[in-house]
């Protein structure tokens, strides 16, 4: 098996497009329903004798591409065939639990879910040797991120219209490079600074992610991100329309405000919806077009990280061959499949593709929180470092409110 072992950058980028490929070319496995608002609902929809088949055939879809994934980066294929089952059943609990309407309406994301079931199981009872040593939550996450960049497409900076886009622009680089400044003003380490910068001015958890992904950052600090990312955005959905109104926003204005302050999509959706029609979609158009800057800022941030991380003690600069060698290859199957999205495949094709793709996307995100709840200890989530980084982010988040604000008022009320 040696002799087919590939660097897991190349094993994801060649699954994920593997999936891409399939699911363009009609492989679309009938995605099982995990909605429901009480238990009527979640037996009569959730777990009904079709729905669970629907769950095995995806179960059975995503084991393959798990032994695929497996077979190139030199697992021993039988830690993958005993591990696989038991991280896809925990996940899909927390796909049916992130299912009902209240919390789905609150913002919570399934990731969460798999997160705290994770970390129960673990700091509760005691995970086998054989599962902990043979979990993939890195794989699971660069095989997401690749199939993320058919997500993040360019019209939705076109939709945004110019004022949009020039909100976003505005916005994303001005947050970003604060957010890195108070985190650096605070003593806080680069690994954690450049994910609290990324989540706090793009979108929230999947630019959390995309960044830990794009400098192997520290699965322990990217949970405490996404833990804080979630639970940021849940009084923001009530607090944010509140202001609005006080404040005397018109709709358009307050869906920009609210687009670009809110770090998770969900999130954005719910507080639009309270505020009126208009601003939920201005809200989610400002939103999505700062998704698409995801694609160039995880791209602009594994340059840097690739010049800059010094993995020998040197004082010479690393050549343009160093850089290739650190660089993420997985980045540019992510940047490959926007682009091919965005530009190449035709839009029908695309409106099929992209909703069960999402979805695909989604599944590989949960199963590596699940992974990383089950490798993790609690206690390591509590350090004075992460107390710092709440203190940043919240900071950040504060100054994004009111710099977004200010920005939504210049060009939707001063210029429009």
């Amino acid at each position: 098996m040696g002799k087919w072992k590939i660097s897991e950058d190349w094993t994801s980028t060649g699954v994920g497009w593997l999936i891409i490929l399939l699911v363009v070319f009609q492989l679309k496995p009938h995605w099982p329903s995990f909605s429901w608002a009480d238990s009527e609902a979640l037996m009569n929809k959730v777990f009904t004798l079709d729905n669970v088949g629907h769950a095995l055939i995806v179960f059975c879809f995503m084991f393959v591409m798990a032994l695929v994934a497996g077979f190139f980066t030199g697992k021993r294929l039988k830690t993958v065939v005993m591990s696989f089952p038991v991280v896809f059943f925990l996940t899909l609990l927390a796909m049916v639990v992130s299912g009902n309407k209240f919390l789905k309406d609150w913002g919570f994301e399934t990731v969460i879910f798999s997160l705290l079931i994770g970390l129960f199981i673990s700091n509760v009872f005691s995970v086998p040797r054989w599962l902990k040593e043979s979990l993939s939550s890195e794989l699971f996450v660069k095989i997401g991120l690749v199939l993320l960049g058919t997500t993040v497409l360019f019209d939705d900076l076109l939709k945004a219209g110019a004022l949009g886009l020039i909100q976003s622009c505005v916005v994303v680089f001005t947050v970003w490079n604060f957010c890195f400044w108070l985190c650096k003003k605070m003593g806080i380490d680069k690994e954690m600074s450049l994910m609290l910068s990324s989540a706090v001015s793009i979108c929230g958890v999947s630019a959390a992610v995309a960044t830990a992904g794009a400098i192997k950052g520290d699965k322990t600090k990217l949970s405490y991100v996404v833990s804080l990312v979630l639970v940021v955005a849940v009084p923001m959905i009530l607090i944010m329309p509140a202001l609005a109104k006080m404040l005397g926003l018109p709709e358009d204005m307050a869906g920009a405000w609210i687009g670009g302050t809110i770090d998770t999509t969900g999130a954005v959706a719910a507080t639009g919806a309270i505020y009126g029609e208009v601003a939920l979609q201005t809200s989610s158009i400002v939103k999505f077009s700062q998704n698409v800057l995801l694609g160039i800022a995880a791209f602009l941030i594994s340059i840097y990280w690739s010049y800059t991380k010094k993995e020998v003690a040197t004082e010479e600069k690393p050549t343009l061959k160093v850089i290739w060698l650190r660089f993420p290859k997985f980045v540019l199957g992510f940047v490959a499949a926007s682009l091919v999205f965005s530009f190449l495949v035709d839009p029908t094709v695309v409106s099929e593709a992209k909703p069960i793709l999402k979805n695909i996307q989604g599944m590989w995100f949960a199963l590596a929180f699940t992974s990383i709840g089950l490798e993790t200890d609690f206690r390591s989530l509590i350090t004075t470092e992460n107390r710092r980084s709440t203190l940043a982010f919240l900071g950040a988040q504060v100054f994004n409110v009111f710099f977004t604000l200010l920005i939504a008022w210049l060009l939707f009320g001063v210029l429009s």
